[in-house]
Order: structure tokens, then C-alpha cells, then sequence
């Protein structure tokens, strides 16, 4: 039985666009919508039939040939060009789940009503998503207002070009059109405009990777509560004191998370000759806190982005106003995604910092963490692996919105690469997702060090799902492939959204 979600006005969650995508549900125009989008196609076509002077975009050029007067016949043939020339992205192909993804959203945002585009063709986009016909996108490209190239290539099959995903291969649009028997859309002045400006390309990868971060955020103090045992470390720096005087939501909450996962745990009743642990250790709920904070202000970035119209030009029919704007400019998610970039850069570095200690051979643990080291190496030459991810994620942090270029002769002078933003953040949570998984590979390599004594029931159940997958290293085997079941083992980790946000 399909499940239907009725795009409506209603606010959109992240929480709610992952239920919407996991549940698989159908899509469908709400009536409301349905009359926003009317209302608005019926207000453009007799602002131009009754319009003495020309309007921007629309019965004219755009850009620098703004000033371009054309003729009525001509109107229809620029939408269609435009939507081909702006199509000109390059480099790898955008994964499948974000081009849905990012289909929904324009979708979202056109229903609005507030772009002056066609019923039909939002009804087309609609038939493409319930359908999985997915545009090929590129991960590179123009990015001078909006997410041009990106959005040029969701709205090519539209008009029978480009190429889209059917059953699993790449074919023509124009064969996927036949098949379904859709003729082409015949485009009306402004759609080409409708459908080339907004962000949603940068917040599809926003919101995916906001979602990932926060299960990653979750992790870091899961996997560093069982470093932290295996580590024979001290639970005194997350007593509730130290985090009441220094109140920061993130810090109390990783502070609860660990002492929660570590409770009953037998390990840390134990005496230790250290009167302190390294800061890696024991600064967890500042650090892994600060990305928490961080992680927080960027939902609400992009909640607030997901829900808005970020088209160009704007059409206001109560208020009797077409007005030409800068909503496209990705600037707040650009800066959003730089701040996330840091964030969880950092929550990777502190990790690697906690193996480091794994490995050094105090507090009763072999050196290198494996028995009879010197015949074997152990985990040894596997933190130059983490170490190389951490560097490439240092490298990755540096912000991509203070990195604006002229283009279009001066017209389209300031942009937010909002784009980039969201590729090398992408990577950076994806460096950060195998530096965790070596970080549990390590932890649970070390505690079984710290036998007959135990940890905690919860992380000792959770280490033996985990040994379901990745067995103990008792003597060197071939790392990658014990890695890899690690980075598969968090990949597949389900965690219930009541505790992730």
C-alpha cells in the first residue's frame, strides 16, 4: 500500500524529510499548493499581458543581457536555452539518494506559489520522483546564483534532454518521455528562471550530512566511553559539577552520555596509579560538546533553508509585485557548512588523539595493542591510516565561502560557493565515520586487555555485536580488511532519532 505525503506549506523537519525518504512515500500536490501554484502562474500571465514595460527575466534577458528586449515568439525558445546552456556541470556523478533528495526539495520550494510556474510542471517533477526517475547531476559546476548547473541538469529531462536513472541504468530522457508516454513540457516565460535559481542542491547535501553528523556526534561518545575503559581511565571529569559551573548544552549532554554508558562499569571502579588522563580523555564533553552546539545551529540553518523560496524572480500577487531578489544566495548555508566542516573535523582529531594513547603501551596495555608485539605489529602502522585521514580533514576545514570570484561580467559579482561547502564537508563526515570505526576497532581491541574485569553491560553488549563482525586481533592479518568490516559495522548502525536530536 503506498504511503502519500502531501506537500503542502506545512514546516518540514529533518526528522520529518528522513521519514518521508526511509518510508518511501509517494508525493502529491496538497490542494493548497495546488492553488498557490495556479494563483501564481495566473498572476505572471497578465502581469505580461497587461505590463507596459519590460520585466525582468521574464519578457527579457537575464543577468548581463538584462537590458535584451525580445520578442513575444522568442519567449518560449529562451526558457529552453537557458535550461541548456546553464547545464554545464562536471566531475563525478551526484549519488542517487541526494538527486532524490534534492528533487523533493525543489519540489518543496516551488509549491509555494510564489515562482509562477506551471502546474504541469511541477506535477512532472513529482512524476519523476514517485516514479525514481532520477536526473544525472554533476557534482561540479557553475554555481554564480544558486546551484545553476546542478538545478539545470534536474530540470533538463523536463524538456526531453539531458539523462536520467531508470531501473538501475542511465538512459536518454527523451526515451524515459516515450516510455511513460509524458510529452515534453513547453515552458512558459519565467520557468526557466523558476527552475534554474535556489539552493536546494546545497541543501540536499545539507541535510543529509546534518543527519549523519549527528549519529557520528552520537558515536564519539559511545566509542570514547569504551576507549576511555579501555584506557583505564577516571569518570571524575563528567561528574554533573564540573559541567553546572561551565553550562554549555553540549558539554552537559556528552557528559550524561558518558556516564550513562558507562555505568555499572567494573573497569572504573578500579585503582589507577594516574592522577589525571590526557585531555583527549578527559575534555570529551567540551570538545565532543562544542560539536553538539555547533551541530544544533546548523539544523536550524538548514530547516530554515529547506522550508524557504529561494527562487528568483518572486511573485507577490496580493501585494500586485514582481520583484527580482538575492534569495538564491546560499550564503547562510555556506557558512553553515563551513562551521560543520571544522565541527566535525575536530570530533575526528580528538579520536585519533585517544588511539594514540591506545597504542603507546601504558596503563598494563602491549604496545601496538596486540600480544607478542616485535613478531607482530599490531595496530601499529594503522594509525598512520588515521593520522592521514585527520591531516586530510584539517586540509578539507578551510572555509569555502570566503572564496568569491567575479563572473558574467561583474553582474554576478559575490557568490557564496555554497556548493563547495557541502562537497568537502561531505568528505570530511565520511573521513570522520572510518576514524571512529578504527577508534572502536582499537577500544575494543584494548579492553579485552582489561579481562575478567568488565565494562559496562550496555558497551559490553555493544562490543559483542560488534565481534559478530570484526573478530579479535590476536596476531597480524591483512588490516584492511578488518577495517573495512569496522567502517561497515557503524555504516549500518541504526540509532533511533529520540537520540540523536
Amino acid at each position: 500500500m503506498e504511503i502519500i505525503h502531501f506537500i503542502s506549506t506545512k514546516f518540514l523537519s529533518i526528522s520529518d524529510i528522513q521519514e518521508i525518504i526511509t518510508l518511501n512515500k509517494k508525493l502529491k500536490l496538497s490542494e493548497e499548493s495546488m492553488a498557490k501554484i495556479s494563483a501564481s502562474n495566473r498572476f505572471l500571465q497578465k502581469k505580461i499581458e497587461t505590463s507596459e514595460r519590460p520585466i525582468y527575466g521574464v519578457n527579457n534577458g537575464i543577468g548581463t543581457l538584462s537590458n535584451v528586449k525580445l520578442r513575444a515568439n522568442d519567449l518560449q525558445k529562451l526558457q529552453e536555452n537557458l535550461i541548456k546552456s546553464h547545464a554545464c556541470g562536471t566531475g563525478d556523478k551526484v549519488p542517487k539518494e541526494i538527486v532524490k533528495l534534492f528533487l523533493f526539495l525543489k519540489i518543496q520550494s516551488l509549491s509555494h506559489g510564489y515562482s509562477g510556474v506551471q502546474l504541469v510542471t511541477v506535477n512532472r517533477l513529482i512524476d519523476f520522483y514517485n516514479n525514481d526517475i532520477l536526473p544525472v547531476i554533476f557534482t561540479q559546476g557553475a554555481s554564480v546564483f544558486g546551484d545553476t548547473a546542478a538545478l539545470a541538469h534536474l530540470a533538463l529531462p523536463l524538456i526531453g534532454e539531458g539523462e536520467v536513472y531508470l531501473n538501475h541504468k542511465i538512459v536518454a530522457a527523451k526515451k524515459t518521455l516515450r516510455l511513460f508516454n509524458w510529452k515534453k513540457i513547453t515552458l512558459q516565460p519565467n520557468e526557466a528562471n523558476a527552475l534554474l535559481n535556489g539552493t536546494q542542491f546545497t541543501s540536499a547535501y545539507s541535510t543529509q550530512q546534518i543527519v549523519n553528523a549527528y549519529k557520528l556526534s552520537y558515536l564519539a561518545d559511545l566509542i570514547g566511553s569504551i576507549s576511555l575503559d579501555g584506557f583505564l581511565g577516571s569518570l571524575a571529569p563528567f561528574q554533573e559539577l564540573i559541567q553546572l559551573v561551565k553550562p554549555h548544552n553540549g558539554q552537559l549532554k556528552t557528559a550524561t552520555n558518558i556516564k550513562q554508558f558507562l555505568e555499572d562499569s567494573q573497569i572504573c571502579t578500579q585503582k589507577r596509579e594516574s592522577v589525571q588522563d590526557p585531555y583527549s580523555f578527559r575534555c570529551m564533553p567540551q570538545v565532543h560538546g562544542a560539536t553538539k552546539d555547533s551541530l544544533n545551529f546548523i539544523k536550524k540553518t538548514v530547516e530554515t533553508e529547506i522550508n524557504a523560496v529561494s527562487e528568483n524572480i518572486l511573485l507577490f500577487a496580493k501585494e500586485n509585485k514582481i520583484l527580482s531578489g538575492g534569495n538564491f544566495n546560499g550564503q547562510a548555508l555556506a557558512l553553515a557548512l563551513d562551521y560543520l566542516a571544522i565541527a566535525m573535523s575536530e570530533l575526528g582529531a580528538i579520536s585519533e588523539r585517544r588511539m594514540t594513547h591506545l597504542l603507546s603501551g601504558k596503563r598494563e596495555l602491549p604496545p601496538f595493542l596486540i600480544e607478542k608485539s616485535g613478531v607482530n605489529t599490531g595496530f601499529k602502522i594503522l594509525q598512520h591510516t588515521v593520522a592521514n585521514l585527520v591531516n586530510q580533514n584539517k586540509q578539507l576545514a578551510n572555509p569555502a565561502s570566503v572564496h568569491s570570484s567575479i563572473s558574467s561580467n561583474l553582474q554576478e559579482d559575490f557568490v557564496s560557493r555554497s556548493g563547495n561547502a557541502a562537497l568537502k564537508s561531505k568528505q570530511i563526515i565520511a573521513n570522520v565515520e572510518r576514524i571512529l570505526a578504527m577508534e572502536l576497532f582499537y577500544a575494543s581491541q584494548a579492553l579485552y586487555f582489561r579481562e575478567p574485569i568488565q565494562t559496562s553491560p550496555f558497551l559490553q553488549s555493544f562490543i559483542t555485536m560488534f565481534r559478530q563482525d570484526v573478530p579479535l586481533v590476536k596476531k597480524d592479518v591483512i588490516m584492511h580488511h578488518e577495517m573495512e568490516k569496522s567502517i561497515n559495522f557503524i555504516k549500518n548502525l541504526h540509532i533511533d532519532n529520540n537520540e540523536l536530536f
